[in-house]
């Protein structure tokens, strides 16, 4: 027989724990309250309405980084706060990264040997002919941090700040890749594979040495392929889900003869099939995607992005237009000729940075000073179609003037937006050769819709630059996350579909 308790009392349960002196004390207090709480007491219920009210808001309100304005810039008039206060969402919303989150697959690193990556930035001295080019692969391909430009960027801002050089996309991409969250070291669940080639850098040494051969220049890049190639996964898929990036224009990969400039590499036939990140495609190689070529500006944070927005938006801009270039001499009838005589010309509203000298070189704010000072940017094509001054121009907030489609509205689809006019201006190459007006053209784009436009660069702004941490920005897309996310989306539709091998 079980005994019976002399504590339980008969309206306590049989296993209830015995109450203590806090218990009987919060009882205690529940029954003084207990007359407050009546409906009768109007007053106190109004008063834990409101407060209920004020935590919905509160819960309910988007998350957004608040910005600190940069001393001495003029405030935004009421409607370009607006706009500004849209764009900020905007950064926010559509650039937006949710960590583990991979709805278009993973990414599987190839191990290549070191001959194909790290060796070649170990022996950076020998790379170029003229100088070392060891300062501009350190630090990740971000090289050193910009000195020079206290008088140019804020001080919250400058720790952002790079002397970047145009060519180092491969280092800057296989380090990213390498902590990419969407990266996975199984290669059966992979939905694409990544081949960390320094296909660019491997090949400078013999592209300015004027006795190399074609064999020297084809050499590392055809060793990467019979490598790659006999891997299992490249062998199932041809490679179809295979990327690379290659930190060069396309057309020095693209050497069709024997005696002609550049490598064959593209026109290899096991690399065909193989998708290829580079700062200049051809617009007619499926296989071929324009990226962004990499600025001076490095976020470390959205805070960076977003106080780099701001002092962009306010900055007080007195010249209409600029042109940062040089000449070329032995083309005949240099459109960048005509350029600069129309800036010299007109000099009350252009200002001109002459890059013969060494004005443009890393190292120097001229050119960045420049840009935050100007409305428009005139971008003809460089020595080649495009030009890293694009996207040096767009970071400082100001507006491109193109003269040629191919410069940007048939490279960097993936990054710019839909609508050219929408953050840009066209002007034919061939008016401005009979007499077309730079100045006028631009002078008779209303202030409002060059607000319009400038908001629209700014608002792009984290789809072009190359954030500085490995891992990325929380929240915010970069130009290596729209690149990789666009490779993955191309991979997926593929599937199912036609593929030559």
């Amino acid at each position: 027989m079980l005994p019976i308790s002399n504590t339980a009392s008969s309206d306590q349960p049989a296993n209830s724990k015995p109450k203590t002196p806090e218990v009987l004390g919060r009882k205690n207090l529940f029954n003084t309250l207990k007359p407050y709480l009546s409906f009768h007491h109007r007053r106190l219920w109004f008063f834990l309405a409101v407060v209920l009210l004020q935590l919905l808001l509160l819960l309910s309100a988007p998350s957004i980084p608040l910005y600190r304005s940069t001393a001495g810039t003029p405030n935004p008039s009421p409607t370009s706060t607006s706009i500004a206060t849209t764009s900020i969402i905007s950064t926010i919303n559509n650039n937006s990264t949710t960590s583990g989150s991979c709805p278009d697959g993973k990414v599987y690193i190839y191990d290549l040997p070191p001959l194909f990556n790290s060796e070649i930035v170990k022996n950076c001295h020998d790379l170029n002919p003229w100088s070392s080019r060891c300062d501009a692969l350190s630090n990740s391909g971000f090289g050193k941090r910009a000195t020079g430009i206290s008088k140019v960027v804020p001080d919250n801002i400058r720790p952002a700040w790079f002397w970047t050089d145009q060519f180092s996309t491969e280092l800057i991409y296989h380090n990213r890749m390498l902590n990419y969250r969407c990266r996975t070291l199984e290669p059966e669940s992979a939905t694409a594979f990544y081949i960390p080639f320094y296909t660019g850098l491997a090949i400078e040494k013999y592209l300015f040495t004027s006795n190399s051969t074609a064999k020297e220049r084809d050499q590392y890049c055809k060793m990467m392929l019979d490598w790659v190639s006999d891997q299992p996964y490249l062998k199932k898929s041809n490679g179809w889900n295979h990327f690379i990036s290659m930190g060069r224009i396309s057309w020095d990969f693209r050497r069709s003869k024997e005696e002609d400039w550049g490598s064959s590499c593209i026109y290899m036939p096991k690399m065909r099939n193989i998708t290829r990140l580079l700062i200049e495609r051809n617009p007619w190689d499926y296989f071929d995607v324009g990226i962004p070529y990499p600025t001076g500006f490095h976020p470390s944070s959205a805070t960076d992005v977003i106080n780099w927005q701001e002092f962009v938006r306010t900055r007080r801009r007195n010249t209409l237009f600029c042109f940062a270039g040089a000449t070329r001499g032995i083309i005949k009838n240099d459109f960048r000729g005509i350029l600069l005589n129309q800036c010299y010309n007109e000099s009350d509203s252009c200002r001109v940075v002459d890059c013969a000298g060494s004005k443009c070189a890393n190292g120097t704010s001229e050119i960045l000073s420049t840009f935050l000072d100007s409305n428009f940017c005139l971008q003809p094509r460089g020595d080649s179609f495009t030009r890293r001054s694009i996207f040096d121009c767009m970071v400082a907030g100001s507006i491109p003037v193109f003269f040629w489609h191919r410069s940007a509205y048939l490279q960097y689809e993936w990054f710019l937006p839909i609508k050219p006019e929408s953050y840009s201006v066209f002007i034919d190459r061939n008016e401005v050769k009979n007499g077309t007006s730079i100045k006028s053209v631009l002078e008779n784009i209303s202030k409002e819709k060059v607000m319009k436009m400038r908001e629209k660069v700014i608002e792009i702004l984290p789809n072009i630059v190359y954030a500085k941490p490995n891992e990325g920005l929380e929240g915010i897309k970069d130009a290596f996350d729209v690149a990789v996310e666009g490779v993955l989306r191309r991979i997926k539709e593929q599937d199912g579909g036609y593929k030559w091998k």
